[in-house]
């Protein structure tokens, strides 16, 4: 295994001679902004943070770093929930939020070309303005960057029809370990031309390179939707409902799962009155439509609605108008903000084929009775993608940090028998790489730590993320 080097004064005049000496930051106050992101429980202090805002500055640190061994961890905007971004061995922190800059919206052929540090909402608002769409929407969409969208192949909620990040992008400029740059593919919509190294990267936790560019395709911007909110006596019955209106033949462009705590919070949290929830539903799910004819978007909600109602469901909730769909998604959103907000949470990010939704929540409830903890459960229902929060309430520091582990074990080998696995969206980071072994065999795991080697031969960039090598 590679011994690091520590970062010497040498090492940050060099750094501040590349990048500035404003963007080179190695006062402790100053780093300690850099030492977590959204993952619970976790700190790491970097020894140094540097901003570059070029390729070739991230070019020239990343070969000073792979020269004098120091560990290099990559970061977008913190809002990750793995740990991805964390500098677990000290070392050099890139932050890649100067690289802010969406450099082209091509409407002929329907891409962008954007900087990793773009905001996601604000570049999804810049296409919109010209007729066009972005579909990727992650939960903090308002504050990540799209760089990190891309380490961790992102999805939201409008992933049930539209897909997942790593459906939109055509190709990346990206620096290796080394401080060489290369481009990953090609900026057209085919591409047979040898392996697929842009899909690789996507999802790759920024342990293979520094992307630097990204060219995204683009579709047009739908004209409207139509959004209602589905309240369940049941949570099984919701999830059972799920596959049962892509069984009748309808796509939504979202549909949202809530168990009444999740909903129940939120509604708190954000001082809510736009749902009314009766003392008996359990659940809802939250089924939005789109397209460019109002008229037949009715007519699959009227299908929608009908196929529903052959379920135990309390009375539907049609929006009205733009405010009412925006106060509705705001309570989806702002699901996650609610439950840290009521309480020292881990949250598992499951997966599981859409019509193994309910064996998955039954499993998560049952392994958590056995466990002796709570759980308030959400997520992205038509992609199978179910958010498991497990909440601390009365759990003793042996039980919180001991026993909780066999039973979060439990529940991604349930995922794993039911044909799923242990993230669809999240990434595994460092929270999750322990579990890995429940997916995947030795040989699996081989390729996968081999790949990262003709990458990273030196193991310097995001050492120790998704596995120990």
């Amino acid at each position: 295994m590679t011994t690091f080097n520590k970062v010497t004064a040498a090492h940050v005049a060099a750094l501040r001679e590349i990048a500035g000496a404003q963007y080179v930051l190695a006062d402790e106050e100053s780093m300690s902004r850099y030492a977590q992101d959204e993952t619970e429980d976790l700190h790491y202090l970097p020894e140094v943070v540097v901003k570059p805002d070029t390729t070739e500055q991230v070019s020239r640190i990343m070969k000073l770093c792979n020269e004098e061994l120091l560990p290099v961890t990559p970061r977008g905007g913190g809002t990750g929930l793995s740990g991805g971004a964390l500098a677990q061995f000290g070392g050099v922190l890139i932050s890649m939020e100067r690289f802010n800059r969406i450099t082209l919206i091509d409407e002929r052929n329907l891409q962008a070309i954007t900087e990793p540090g773009v905001i996601t909402e604000e570049l999804q608002n810049a296409v919109k303005e010209k007729g066009l769409f972005y579909p990727p929407d992650p939960s903090s969409r308002g504050t990540c960057f799209i760089g990190g969208n891309i380490a961790e192949n992102s999805g939201g909620p409008k992933a049930v029809k539209y897909g997942v990040v790593k459906d939109y992008v055509l190709n990346l400029e990206m620096v290796l370990p080394s401080g060489e740059v290369i481009w990953t593919g090609a900026n057209v919509l085919k591409n047979a031309t040898g392996y697929n190294l842009t899909q690789l990267v996507v999802g790759s936790e920024g342990t293979l390179g520094i992307v630097t560019k990204i060219v995204l395709r683009l579709i047009p911007l739908p004209k409207t939707d139509l959004l209602m909110l589905v309240p369940f006596r049941s949570a099984e019955s919701a999830c059972e409902a799920v596959s049962a209106i892509f069984r009748a033949g309808y796509t939504p462009s979202a549909m949202e799962f809530m168990e009444r705590d999740a909903i129940d919070w939120v509604t708190q949290y954000v001082q809510s009155s736009a749902v009314k929830i009766e003392d008996d539903i359990q659940a809802h799910l939250l089924i939005e439509v789109d397209g460019n004819h109002p008229e037949v978007l009715m007519q699959e909600m009227e299908g929608i609605a009908g196929v529903v109602e052959g379920f135990d469901i309390g009375e539907i909730l049609f929006a009205e108008d733009s405010q009412q769909k925006e106060e509705l998604w705001k309570l989806r959103r702002r699901v996650a903000e609610a439950v840290k907000a009521n309480s020292v949470y881990k949250e598992e990010d499951t997966v599981v084929p859409r019509a193994e939704l309910p064996v998955l929540l039954k499993g998560v409830k049952e392994i958590g009775a056995r466990y002796g903890f709570h759980s308030v459960c959400y997520g992205h229902a038509g992609d199978g993608n179910l958010h498991v929060n497990i909440i601390r309430g009365t759990l003793t520091e042996e039980q919180w940090n001991g026993t909780l582990t066999e039973g979060i074990r439990e529940i991604f080998q349930l995922v794993k028998t039911l044909g799923g696995t242990i993230s669809g969206e999240h990434g595994i980071g460092l929270v999750q790489k322990s579990y890995m072994d429940i997916i995947f065999d030795q040989t699996s795991m081989q390729l996968m730590k081999q790949i990262k080697q003709i990458f990273d031969p030196k193991n310097i960039l995001n050492r120790g993320k998704i596995f120990d090598c």
